[in-house]
């Protein structure tokens, strides 16, 4: 893993915890002081400082939880190669017999770009793979988006995310490459789209991906990017921490070695028609929006976390105060159930017809957004 460099002095794109060819960071790894989760919701909730501008420590999750971890690839490893091989498929038809140029949204999309890289490669179909950082309300990192663009053709390049909460950083694509960079265009391509907002899906459903359990240690090593003045200067990429402590724990490279072969072997489906669903999924998801913000008296939408990865990483990174579940026996839920009454926060049940089978709620610990 490349060494931390103090904020100022560049950085060379590197690899993480990953094999090198499976992954390019295009981040910047400086040192910077963790926040404590709840001064750091308190400073994002007041407008004081934007979440992007702070870190928290991560530590290595216990042992019970890192047993529903393993329980969740196991009992999802064959559905997410499935839907690994369909988008890949699916990509690698797009691409008309060019190489696939593959965006993953640091750090969630990071892994399944990994999984996406090696299931193309199997295939024939030319591919690499980049991890860039886009940031709410900041947009995607433009000098990531310049060291693609002097290598590869931006028309080969297709962004990819684990799943879509409600939206927020589907939208954020968008707005970012409205002008069309270096001629980006904004194609997200998604393993889940239960918020109808990506352009490519192998799925609507909010299913449990196994490695939406985790942070860095099935990341890289690597934290969400970061973007404040102290850390990024004008040529600089997006930052980032490492986290060497947790070398024992990691689970990156175990999470993509069980599950590329899966995919490699898995017989693809056609994908293509996802985008007849997206209206309704859109549709279906504000009026979930609507309706929990009315029952909870939340008035800030940035406070609903739909989604069971979402809402792990409200309890993971966040300072959540409800959670709501479709079904509290499902099996995918019980990592949450757990997390929930560590945290003594209270479970309610979700609409049985709700699209999303888990959504946390913030706690309002300020009064800007969050």
């Amino acid at each position: 893993m490349l060494a931390e460099r103090r904020p100022g002095t560049g950085a060379l794109p590197f690899s993480g915890s990953y094999l090198p060819d499976d992954v390019i960071f295009l981040l910047k790894p400086v040192r910077l002081a963790p926040t404590d989760v709840r001064d750091k919701e308190a400073l994002i909730q007041s407008g004081r400082r934007h979440y992007s501008e702070m870190i928290s420590e991560e530590q290595a999750p216990g042992a019970d939880y890192l047993r529903l971890f393993e329980e969740a690839l196991a009992r999802n490893g064959a559905r997410l190669a499935g839907d690994i091989a369909s988008l890949a498929a699916h990509l690698a038809a797009r691409s008309g017999g060019r190489q696939v140029v593959i965006a993953s949204l640091a750090r969630a999309g990071t892994p399944i770009g990994v999984l996406l890289l090696r299931t193309l490669r199997a295939g024939g179909c030319p591919a690499v793979h980049y991890s860039v950082s886009i940031i709410r309300d900041r947009g995607i990192d433009r000098n990531a988006l310049a060291h693609i663009a002097a290598r590869h053709d931006p028309a080969d390049v297709v962004f990819v995310d684990g799943w879509t909460g409600k939206g927020a950083i589907a939208g954020e694509l968008r707005r970012s490459l409205t002008d069309r960079p270096f001629g980006f265009a904004p194609i997200l391509a998604v393993v889940a789209d239960p918020a109808g907002q990506a352009d490519i899906a192998a799925s609507p459903d909010d299913y449990l991906i196994a490695s939406g359990l985790l942070g860095g240690i099935v990341s890289g090593l690597v934290s969400r990017s970061i973007q404040s003045a102290e850390t990024v200067g004008p040529g600089d990429f997006h930052a980032c921490v490492t986290f060497p402590h947790l070398r024992d724990e990691d689970a990156s490279r175990r999470f993509v070695d069980t599950v590329a072969p899966l995919a490699i072997g898995a017989t693809a489906r056609p994908i293509g028609r996802h985008a007849t669903g997206r209206g309704r999924l859109a549709r279906a998801c504000e009026a979930m929006l609507a309706e929990l913000m009315e029952r909870t008296g939340t008035t800030d939408r940035n406070r609903i976390k739909p989604g069971i990865a979402e809402a792990t990483r409200a309890f993971l990174r966040r300072v959540p105060n409800r959670l709501f579940l479709r079904d509290a026996g499902d099996p995918d839920l019980a990592h949450l159930l757990l997390l929930a009454r560590h945290a003594e926060v209270p479970v309610e049940r979700l609409s049985g017809d709700c699209a999303y089978r888990a959504v946390a709620i913030i706690r309002q610990l300020g009064g800007g957004r969050a």
